[in-house]
């Protein structure tokens, strides 16, 4: 069918199908061909040449290989997988994906189709060993409907080898045994099916530095299945396409080497029409496949994520006729003053060379047809009826002839459309175009459809404009992370982040660090997201710390300029027609040099359309159009912005680091962009956990990460910073997000409520706002509020003199006053249902009575006279009652015990407590200048208490009696920590004794059942930030239910509470705890007026407030501090028999700025100074109304 010529070449020695001495390779290439007709190559022992044929003769066109000798690749001298020169060869050029229409309507019923995907299907999302059979499901899915696309997805036949060098002999041969092979599911990494194991690093390889070499132990997969083609594919062309295979890897088609490719995140397309048996043979065909675990390739793939193998996306088989769409691109102007728009076409038509050499192609059409977009999901169908949604714009292209290389013509055409509906994330309108290549009779030859978006970016001054606006991008990063199948995709679960992202007021995704699926694309187009889209490259493992010679990095080494540049112009090239995608970036963390400078330059001259991004060298090279840092601090990001001789905006491409109880000081950086021209915005650090499931030796699952393996070497938990559990289950911290990323403005200006919108292109018309008034923790009143249009950017003030909260607020005798405003969809979206709380601000009224206390004396009625028993060892107080009785230990200087109505309520008294159980951040990866370094180098982790002084009783009258004691808080064996300690400064009674706290306590017993606890905490002043300041004590199990009146429902701390609520709450105590795979202090809840254990029949329980009014940091928990601390897993913590209650002072916050430094910020830090604490606490009856109130608005009268 295809006739040669004749072209022989010198080349050195190193096709693998030869043998390694002087031989020949027959090949027979198409004479129309793009580049070279190669029918005999000889080989000669020369070191030169071979990569420039991958390059120019063989990548670009479609040279087809006879059936030669079945040696493996591996087993010659050469190994592609070590030479950054050979990156592919023998594959296809990047393009769009192809999707082999046949018709318009065929392509439009696809389209309608694929636009289904909404609310529903997320919850369709799993997590567990169900997602290995929806991975293939999923493939199957994305190909569905298409006559013309075949998925190869199921079980494989599989062999892993230890190295290449020992796959089994001929094992690409059609005719090999694979009786014996395992089965493993395609697309997976085999790692997560039992052969080899994942490797977890953050910046170090896991393999010795010594590029292109990789280790002579290199495990390689061996793959084999069986296909066969449809009888409708006869007479036409046949490729094969890997969507993603990772690391390396070579495949055969019936014994025949096809070819070989690397770059573990984007396609190779290879053309395996000549190699097929075709469906009149009867003759099945035998798909083999040699993946190498570490390539050359590796090098640039140094990302902070699993190390994982195999073929991980789907493979293909696409028809095409002889004359085919190959390729086209769209892009989109927007004409603001005429209200217009204009999209251009430009089709790349591929055809046998002597069509496009004679002007064959001149008779033949192209047809561009757009269509308006379909309604929300089930709305309409596209039948057999052709019921097509209206048609926009038409336009023929009449003679394919614009321009032509090879085996290509190009042909361009513009449209217009009027008035047109522009894409973006918050309006993602989608047209749907469809290309038809016609033959000169008008016959329909191929057809390519895609949704497309018209929408332009534009650069300003210190902005990037969409759609001639500057939008604000609230961002994630997110890796390509499933804990059962790795990097392997699932329709739902893709839509289960996408409709996370969009309820929490997420904007913007960066798609750290590599090209993702092609449908999540699709799906950011559709949901509305903007794409930040990097390309897999990242050699992280070259800096040397502290990262003085920027010159050892790949991208000063020419040798790796073209391997660099390929995973770019791929990247591009398949990507390029997506409206999500705002931005392409060259990669992460691979230093700046000459190879970004070359990539930054074929992308701007090919996509002139888009800026380009990269945080490497600095953030500000020349390289990259936006200021994009990571991890910089809130004042440096305004200095920067404030810069008049900076002209490009400032977008931190990572920050806000999320790894375990983190995001601190997050509402800092947006007060700062919400105010600060050039701050447009930021890309948390990101999105998931990226835990794998591992079963325990008890058979338990739980999430696994580095080192949970066995993997060496690896950096332990550090992939665990998203802002969801591996399984999507949402960390408290994301509701912080949400709200310092809602689209909404509220705030009080004087007596007045202020509204704004945030939005660009979006009125708030459909919003409903609500309100309600709190007052000193009781509802007053609720309703809605009535808010005019308020078109983008727009404001409003509320009369609030007119709304019913005014007055219910002016005449309340309330101290605390808080009046909460909600704005809610009043109907469903593709993501959400109707309901959903876009916005929510609690604002604090002004003050306007002072706290109406009532101060209880010694003479209150209810105070019975108490009867005070003082033996060797214990002081017990009860009253005349004998309902209730306390025990002191004497000479501890604590409770011993305190019991209602025989339940205990203190089984371990009160005690100073500075320690809690180190966070991630606290830990800062183990760096030496972190907190938790600090706290163990002076043994706050070992503190006892002791008692120098024993209890005193200092005043007694027939209903009060108060006790003193002096506690002293020193770490075990204190002798081993002096030398970090010395002495404070001479003072009055200083003993020159190394104590780390002086705690003078003393306890108030009333008649009324009320125990007041004052505490006089004396630090020592050369004590590092303190974790914390306040008490712990341990009450039985049976009090179980928690209640509290103060910031809540979720997990909040003092500078991560912005979106918690004040009000009264109540959870189950195995509620309170947050499980963050690595434990921690956790489930904390700041500024706690009052806070009641009980029994959930409600027969007795406790009551604790601070005395002074001022409000608490509060934990209430199953685990101690020290279970917490000690556990490396959640699922190893055992409850204790004990419900363990913090009531803190002042608590340290929990920082976020990044989680390898001490960077808790200046006002959330605890410093060791002296400070007086004062508790309250009170058992609680059944049947008595009103009580927590009651007790909250008293104070007892200071005796004197």
């Amino acid at each position: 069918m295809y006739p040669t010529g004749s072209l022989q070449l010198s080349l050195q020695t190193g096709i693998s199908c030869l043998p390694r001495k002087r031989g020949r390779l027959i090949l027979l290439a198409p004479k129309d061909c793009n580049f070279f007709c190669v029918t005999y190559l000889e080989l000669l022992s020369q070191k030169q040449g071979i990569s420039k044929l991958y390059h120019s003769a063989i990548q670009p066109g479609i040279p087809n290989i006879r059936r030669c000798s079945n040696m493996a690749r591996a087993n010659s001298e050469r190994h592609d997988w070590e030479d950054p020169n050979v990156v592919i060869w023998n594959t296809r050029r990047a393009h769009v994906p192809l999707h082999c229409h046949e018709n318009v309507q065929g392509a439009l019923k696809f389209w309608q189709e694929r636009s289904e995907a909404c609310l529903k299907s997320a919850d369709e999302a799993v997590w567990g060993d169900a997602a290995v059979s929806e991975a293939l499901n999923s493939a199957n899915y994305w190909v569905k409907g298409l006559p013309n696309v075949i998925s190869l997805s199921g079980y494989w036949k599989f062999h892993l080898a230890p190295k290449p060098q020992e796959v089994p002999s001929g094992f690409q041969s059609d005719d090999f045994d694979d009786t014996n092979w395992a089965s493993l599911p395609v697309p997976s990494n085999w790692q997560l099916h039992d052969f080899d194991k994942p490797i977890y690093t953050n910046i170090v390889y896991p393999f010795p530095i010594d590029p292109p070499k990789v280790p002579e132990q290199n495990p390689t997969g061996c793959y084999r299945r069986t296909f066969r083609l449809p009888t409708e594919w006869k007479g036409r062309r046949t490729f094969l396409s890997f969507e993603a295979v990772d690391s390396a890897f070579y495949v055969w088609v019936n014994g025949t080497l096809i070819g070989y490719s690397q770059d573990s995140r984007l396609p190779a397309e290879f053309d395996i029409t000549d190699y097929c048996h075709g469906a009149d043979s009867g003759k099945e065909n035998v798909l083999a496949v040699q993946v190498m675990r570490w390539s050359d390739g590796s090098y640039l793939e140094d990302q902070d994520h699993w190390w994982l193998s195999g073929i991980h996306r789907d493979v293909i088989l696409l028809s095409k006729p002889e004359v085919m769409i190959a390729d086209y691109s769209v892009e989109t102007e927007v004409i603001q003053e005429e209200d217009t728009a204009t999209i251009k076409v430009e089709v790349v038509v591929e055809a046998p060379r002597g069509l496009v050499a004679t002007g064959g192609l001149y008779s033949y059409s192209a047809e561009v047809i757009v269509f308006e977009s379909w309604p929300e999901p089930g709305s309409v169908q596209v039948d057999q009826d052709q019921n097509f949604p209206p048609e926009v714009a038409r336009v023929e292209i009449q003679g394919i002839r614009d321009s032509s290389v090879g085996c290509h013509v190009r042909g361009t055409v513009s449209l217009k459309i009027n008035k047109p509906n522009l894409w973006s994330a918050e309006k993602p309108y989608l047209y749907t175009l469809v290309l038809v290549l016609k033959k000169p009779e008008g016959e329909v030859l191929d057809c390519e459809a895609c949704r497309i978006g018209i929408r332009q970016i534009t650069k300003a001054y210190k902005e990037v404009l969409v759609n001639g606006k500057p939008v604000i991008f609230r961002g994630v990063n997110r890796h390509e992370h499933h804990p059962r199948v790795g990097k392997t995709n699932i329709e739902a679960c893709l839509i289960k982040d996408i409709v996370l992202m969009k309820q929490h007021n997420v904007n913007a995704v960066r798609t750290c660090h590599y090209p993702q699926h092609p449908r999540w694309y699709e799906l950011c187009d559709l949901f509305g997201l903007y794409v930040i889209d990097e390309a897999n490259i990242e050699t992280h493992g070259f800096d040397p710390e502290p990262w003085p010679q920027p010159k050892r990095q790949l991208t000063w080494d020419p040798a790796w300029a073209s391997a660099m540049l390929s995973r770019v112009i791929n990247m591009v090239e398949r990507d390029k027609n997506h409206a999500s995608i705002i931005y392409w970036s060259l990669g992460n963390e691979a230093g700046y040099g000459p190879n970004h400078d070359a990539m930054a330059g074929w992308v701007r001259s090919r996509d002139p359309s888009r800026p380009v991004h990269y945080e490497g060298g600095g953030a500000r090279t020349k390289a990259t159009d936006v200021v994009c840092p990571m991890y910089m601090r809130v004042w440096d990001i305004v200095k920067i912005a404030q810069d008049p001789e900076e002209s490009r905006p400032l977008i931190l491409c990572e920050y806000s680091h999320a790894m375990g109880n983190s995001n601190g000081n997050i509402h800092e950086y947006w007060e700062a962009i919400n105010q600060t021209h050039g701050l447009q915005g930021g890309y948390i650090w990101d999105w998931v956990d990226q835990g794998l499931l591992k079963v325990a030796a008890d058979g338990n699952k739980y999430w696994a990460y580095g080192g949970d393996f066995g993997d060496v070497p690896n950096d332990l938990n550090f992939c665990l910073n998203g802002l969801t559990w591996a399984d999507r289950t949402i960390h408290p911290a994301l509701e912080e997000v949400k709200y310092v990323y809602q689209p909404i403005g509220i705030a009080l200006s004087g007596e007045q409520v202020e509204i704004w919108n945030r939005h660009f292109f979006t009125s708030l018309d459909d919003l409903q706002f609500s309100w309600s008034l709190l007052a000193d923790g009781s509802v007053l009143g609720s309703g809605s509020v009535d808010i005019p249009s308020l078109e983008p950017r727009e404001r409003h003030v509320i009369p609030s003199e007119s709304e019913p909260w005014y007055k219910l607020w002016r005449t309340s005798a309330a101290f605390e006053v808080y009046l909460t405003i909600e704005a809610r969809l009043s109907s469903s979206k593709r993501w959400v249902q109707a309901g959903h709380d876009v916005a929510s601000q609690q604002i604090k009224l002004p003050t306007l009575n002072p706290r109406q206390v009532k101060v209880l004396d010694l003479s209150d009625a209810s105070a019975q006279g108490l009867v005070l028993s003082d033996s060797d060892n214990l002081i017990t107080i009860e009253p005349e009652a004998r309902d209730w009785i306390m025990t002191f230990d004497k000479a501890g200087g604590i409770i011993n015990s305190w019991k209602v109505n025989e339940r205990d309520l203190f089984s371990s008294g009160p005690v100073p407590c500075f320690w809690r159980a180190p966070t991630d951040n606290d830990n800062a990866a183990q760096n030496i200048n972190s907190y938790s370094f600090r706290w163990r180098a002076v043994g706050l982790d070992k503190l006892q208490v002791r008692c120098s002084t024993g209890i005193n009783i200092h005043q007694k009258a027939s209903n009060f009696v108060e006790l003193k004691a002096t506690l002293s808080l020193e770490p075990v064996d204190s002798h081993q920590y002096t030398a970090e300690l010395v002495p404070n400064r001479a003072e009055e009674g200083n003993t020159g004794e190394h104590r780390w706290f002086t705690v003078g306590v003393t306890y108030k017993v009333y008649g009324t059942g009320d125990l007041v606890i004052d505490y006089d905490v004396q630090p020592n002043t050369k004590l590092p930030p303190l974790p914390r300041v306040g008490i712990d004590f341990q009450v039985d199990r049976r009090f179980s239910k928690v209640q509290w009146y103060g910031r809540g429902p979720f997990e909040c701390y003092p500078d991560r509470k912005s979106a918690a609520h004040v009000g009264i709450y109540e959870f189950p105590v195995e509620d309170m705890h947050v499980p963050y795979t690595v434990p921690g202090e956790c489930g904390g809840r700041a500024d706690v007026r009052w806070v009641t254990v009980s029994e959930k029949g409600a027969k007795v329980g406790l009551l604790a407030m601070s005395e002074t009014g001022e409000s608490m940091q509060m934990n209430v928990s199953l685990y101690t501090a020290q279970d917490l601390d000690v556990a490396t897993h959640n699922e190893e913590l055992k409850q204790s028999d004990k419900i363990q209650v913090h009531l803190d002072h002042k608590h340290m916050g929990v920082g976020g700025d990044d989680s390898w430094s001490p960077c808790v910020h200046e006002e959330y830090l605890v410093l060791p100074e002296p400070r007086q604490l004062s508790f309250r606490f009170r058992p609680l009856l059944s049947g008595e109304k009103n009580e927590l109130s009651d007790c909250y608005l008293s104070k007892f009268r200071e005796t004197s």
